[in-house]
This record gives structure tokens, C-alpha cells and sequence, in this order.
């Protein structure tokens, strides 16, 4: 900033944390209370006092500058210090916010919907918003705080951290293998249809690997979702190559070739640090971690 500058205002400052969280104007807008057009003008009067871009575009959103986090930095300063004005009486933290978390379909289900309900149940002024998507992590987290992804990433200006493995089994229902036979041999599943993902839409190369264990079998049933995949193997579609945590809930489903034909891919959470520091987030990524944790045996299988 340049000598005689006027000095940033912390409103826009905050204006900046909302969008650098976020990466988008219109979830900050909404974040705040305020219309896009008012976000637009905090940023272009923060540059301003600045004298230099804090933001810049990106594939589906903002990056912040070395100057945006800069200011980013200042502007968590002056955001603690307004928490600090209404921390609650006996010095409590009162956590308060909404925090986005993007997850495949199966962990969406069972591991951060609990995760979320555990959050609301200790900080109820907290919201999670949960995205079932299975993808590849995001180089720009526009609109999310935490991703959960499979296989490990490799991300741009963000943190990844494992979580856990997971297992996937073949599993056939128990009408399908009394009509079609059990397996006893891998070379038996050429004589079987395989139930799994639509292999020209999978964005995961984890999970295109592990379709690679049943290369002699013929497609039947393939989805997007898991949760058709299961149900499809179900209502005895064929063969389904399934989460072991989600298969083994159901008492119809019997695994097939165990030991002989699985594979173990890993969740990872990605977000951004400055997500991380948010205290509501880090809240969130806690909960994930302890659900997670009384999982750890289903989820590998065991």
C-alpha cells in the first residue's frame, strides 16, 4: 500500500474472507446477507486501498492473489476480533456458520451425514451442507469447504489428508447365486455379468483399476451411483463390485471370492488452509475424523 493510501476497510476485508473461502460471489453474497453487485464493489474498493488485485479468475471461480492472502490473513485477524466481542459468557466458543462439504455417494450416506448430525447435536448455529459427487478432487474448491475424495490427490493450494481405507468385494444376492451359481474360481466370473460404475462416465481412476479385477465379466446394470449398484445386485442383476461397508448391511448379500478378488482404495479429505482455520470447518472435519474412526472396521471389509 502505498504511502498517504487510504487503510482497507474491515468490511471489505470480511468481504474478501467470505469470498476467498468460498471462491464464488454469489455463495459469499449469500453467506453475508448481501447482493453480488455489493461484492463486487467491497472487492474493487479493497484493490483500491490495496493498490493491487487480491482476487483473479479461475476455472469455476476466484483465486486469491499473494496479495489477496495477505490481506486474507488481516482479514481473519479482524474477524476473531469481532467473535472476541461476543464470545459467550465464561469465555465459551459458540461456533456458528454453514459448512459445505462435497463426498462420494456412499460416504456421503454414512459417513458425513452422521458426521453432520453429530455437529448439530454440539454446535446446533452450525449447518453441513452435503454434495454427493464422485470426481476427482477439484483444483478450485469454488463453493466448498471440504471435499472427500478417493485415491490420493494432487491438489493446488489446498491440504490432503488421508482418512482410511476401504474395501471393495464382489457380492451377488442370495436369489441370483441360488439361480446362476456361486463363483468358486475367478475364472468362474467370466459366466457372470458384473454390476458397477458406467465405465465411459468414471472420473475416478481408482475405481476404473478396479474394475480391471473383473475384465472377463460382461456389463449388466451400471450406474453413477453406488446405492443402484447395490440395489441392483439386490434384485439380482448380476455381480456387483461394492463397498464392503455398504454391502455387508444387507443380510441378502453374500461376498463372493473373498480374499481372492477385492480392492482397498483410501478416502482423502481436501480443503483449503484457509478453510481449515475457519473454526466451524475444523469442527467438521473433527466430527468426519471420529465417525470415520468408529467405522474403520466395516469400512475395511472386516
Amino acid at each position: 500500500m502505498t504511502s498517504g493510501a487510504a487503510l482497507p476497510s474491515p468490511d471489505d476485508l470480511l468481504v474478501l474472507l467470505a469470498v476467498g473461502r468460498t471462491g464464488r460471489f454469489n455463495t459469499a453474497a449469500d453467506d453475508l446477507g448481501v447482493n453480488h453487485t455489493t461484492i463486487s464493489r467491497r472487492i474493487a474498493s479493497l484493490e483500491k486501498s490495496l493498490g493491487g488485485r487480491v482476487l483473479v479468475k479461475a476455472a469455476g471461480g476466484w483465486e486469491l492473489t499473494d496479495l489477496g492472502r495477505q490481506a486474507l490473513t488481516a482479514a481473519e485477524r479482524v474477524e476473531a476480533a469481532v467473535h472476541g466481542l461476543v464470545t459467550e459468557p465464561g469465555g465459551a466458543d459458540h461456533l456458528k456458520g454453514v459448512v459445505r462439504v462435497s463426498a462420494t455417494d456412499g460416504f456421503s450416506a454414512y459417513i458425513a451425514a452422521p458426521a453432520g448430525a453429530l455437529i448439530r447435536s454440539r454446535h446446533p448455529d452450525v449447518s453441513v451442507e452435503i454434495v454427493a459427487i464422485t470426481r476427482r478432487a477439484s483444483q478450485y474448491r469454488s463453493g466448498l469447504d471440504i471435499e472427500i475424495v478417493v485415491g490420493k490427490p494432487q491438489v493446488h493450494r489446498a491440504e490432503a489428508l488421508w482418512l482410511a481405507d476401504y474395501t471393495l468385494g464382489l457380492y451377488g444376492a442370495r436369489s441370483y447365486l441360488s439361480e446362476h451359481g456361486t463363483p468358486t474360481r475367478v475364472s468362474d466370473l467370466a459366466d457372470h455379468s458384473l454390476v458397477y460404475f458406467i465405465d465411459s462416465m468414471l472420473q475416478v481412476d481408482e475405481l476404473d483399476l478396479a474394475r480391471r479385477l473383473t475384465v472377463s465379466m460382461r456389463e449388466s446394470v451400471t450406474s453413477t451411483n453406488v446405492f443402484v449398484h447395490v440395489e441392483a445386485t439386490r434384485a439380482s442383476a448380476g455381480i456387483g463390485l461394492l463397498p464392503c461397508f455398504m454391502a455387508d448391511r444387507h443380510d441378502d448379500l453374500v461376498r463372493v471370492l473373498p480374499g481372492q478378488v477385492e480392492a482397498t482404495l483410501a478416502y482423502w479429505l481436501v480443503a483449503r488452509p484457509e478453510s481449515l482455520r475457519r473454526p466451524e470447518v475444523a469442527a467438521v472435519v473433527g466430527a468426519i475424523r471420529e465417525t470415520v474412526e468408529s467405522q474403520r472396521d466395516a469400512l475395511a471389509g472386516e
